[in-house]
């Protein structure tokens, strides 16, 4: 099942998407830009990932695909079946295109996905202080910090700080209703 967005598809990964994951994830700029560390991924080590990940019912990862072309990735990964949370987040590759919605519409995809599908209760992230694209692309799809883990990341020979982030069900279907007004 392919979940559709307004300008975006999430479909399942496939072996074919691994190469634009390991080019993401081997990018300095990306990983300045997120929470957590990695090292070079090999295309082994990536094939390897991908064969382990692709069943697991605790962790969903979807390519996002815009105009037929694979641009990024959206997870929902940590899912607490009990407690109807998970944690949330996307990454988008260098070359898809800017200012077209494709962030806008994957978060809204996810979200609709989680809240309306899988009867979800809670979406969580983690934004780093100085990530100010994804506070803005949050904040627009009606996200709230939930507070400041104050130098929690020691990222690029400096401690930055954590902002928590989430939505609750109840204020996506609201955000969802005035989202056009």
């Amino acid at each position: 099942m392919n979940i559709c967005g307004n300008k975006v598809i999430l479909r399942a990964l496939e072996p074919s998407d691994m190469p634009y994951l390991r080019e993401m994830i081997n990018d300095p700029e990306m990983e300045r830009m997120v929470i957590g560390w990695s090292f070079p991924v090999s295309e082994k080590q990536q094939m390897d990932w991908y064969n382990r990940v692709i069943s697991d019912n605790k962790n969903f990862r979807f390519a996002i695909m815009y105009e037929g072309k694979f641009v990024g990735i959206s997870t929902l990964t940590r899912i607490d079946w009990k407690n109807r949370s998970a944690d949330h987040g996307i990454k988008l590759c260098n070359d898809a295109p800017k200012g077209v919605g494709i962030g806008t519409d994957s978060v809204y995809a996810t979200m609709k996905y989680a809240f309306e599908e899988l009867q979800l209760n809670r979406l969580y992230g983690s934004i780093l202080e100085y990530n100010i694209a994804s506070q803005k692309l949050y904040a627009k799809c009606g996200w709230k910090v939930e507070g400041n883990y104050r130098q929690s990341v020691f990222k690029n020979n400096a401690y930055h700080d954590e902002w928590p982030v989430a939505i609750l069900r109840d204020e996506y279907f609201e955000w969802k209703e005035n989202r056009g007004k």
